[in-house]
């Protein structure tokens, strides 16, 4: 079965507070068939977000209905996130209209009692992204030291900064390169768009690590050759680190993409964000302690700039850190893929 999304995000459809929603829209090409936000009804996609055509914002789930989803899904991806209390209405009615549903959110749907009840009644899913099975609750145990493939992860000066856009898009073009790669999802809406991954923020701590160390194991056995994996948090967001820390110790990764949006100068505490000589030096010191890293790019977020804005945000950027960025989302990630491959050509000769 085809599927066809609606997807919610009543009151937080924008470019960074329904990035659930957005990842559907980007990297689901022909699934998603409406977006419910009362506050933009009328709009476009492509209007609210500057992709994603003529995808139309409805003003409830009842004109959602009437586009013939098959699928809700749950288009934000909220602080702590715990489901909504107004939102339950929202789930009950699409499971009586016989929509499965897909959901992100730290809040287990498929454990909730009303919600089994009625999705049996109706015949329909629940799909937790973000319900962890037994085999990924491990320990690391160190397999990087005798991997075979190259591993590079994306790391940022900041959360929702755009690490998984970024690993998306360069995993894009290696593959019309015939390059075999594979992309690691480590959150929700990375695990939707790949049909697998582990969401490394529902994890016991002991067990990032070992989760994320797992899931690259399953690539290398598979023989893809570069393996992508999305970043979690920020080193030095207050809120979010933890994930970010063992997600490093969990890929030991070869390479970095270091991912920045130019516009974005403090985080939501109000601290400033670190300088991009600082945090590149703090990602590669930590890994160092173990093996070698270097971050070889730099992705930008350029929400918010005009693409002649966003180049010069890039050339400025290139000049102040020696290396290649560029908004790969926006233009193209070739910069950033032929850094990669340079890389580890130059490394492995």
């Amino acid at each position: 079965m085809k599927r066809r999304i609606l997807a919610v995000a009543e009151g937080r459809f924008s470019p960074l507070k329904s990035k659930t929603a957005n990842g559907a829209i980007a990297y689901l090409p022909g699934e998603v068939v409406g977006v419910v936000d009362s506050t933009k009804a009328g709009m476009t996609a492509q209007q609210v977000l500057g992709y994603g055509g003529e995808i139309p914002v409805l003003r409830n789930l009842e004109e959602g209905f009437r586009h013939q989803p098959t699928h809700m899904l749950i288009g934000i991806a909220p602080p702590g996130g715990r489901l909504p209390e107004v939102w339950r209405d929202l789930i009950r009615q699409s499971i009586k209209a016989r929509l499965h549903i897909l959901s992100g959110l730290h809040t287990i749907l498929s454990d909730d009692a009303e919600f089994i009840e009625l999705a049996r009644e109706h015949d329909v899913s629940i799909t937790d992204y973000r319900k962890i099975s037994p085999e990924s609750e491990v320990v690391a145990k160190g397999t990087w030291r005798n991997r075979k493939a190259n591993v590079i992860l994306t790391v940022g000066t900041d959360c929702n900064i755009g690490k998984m856009t970024t690993i998306l898009e360069i995993q894009k073009d290696l593959v019309q390169r015939a390059v075999k790669s594979d992309f690691v999802a480590t959150g929700q809406t990375g695990m939707m768009i790949r049909g697998r991954g582990i969401a490394v923020d529902s994890l016991i701590g002991d067990y990032i690590a070992g989760a994320i160390e797992l899931e690259i194991d399953r690539s290398v056995a598979e023989g893809y050759e570069y393996i992508l994996v999305e970043g979690q948090g920020a080193l030095t967001h207050i809120g979010y680190s933890s994930v970010t820390m063992g997600l490093l110790h969990g890929t030991m990764s070869d390479a970095m993409i270091l991912c920045h949006q130019p516009t974005r100068v403090k985080d939501d505490y109000g601290l400033v964000l670190p300088s991009l000589k600082s945090i590149i030096e703090l990602h590669e010191g930590i890994v160092r302690f173990f093996r070698e890293t270097k971050v070889i790019a730099i992705g930008l977020n350029s929400v918010g700039l005009t693409d002649e804005q966003s180049q010069e945000a890039a050339d400025r950027i290139t000049r102040e850190t020696g290396l290649p960025a560029i908004d790969a989302f926006r233009f193209s990630p070739k910069k950033l893929t032929d850094a990669i491959l340079n890389y580890f050509t130059t490394r492995d000769h």
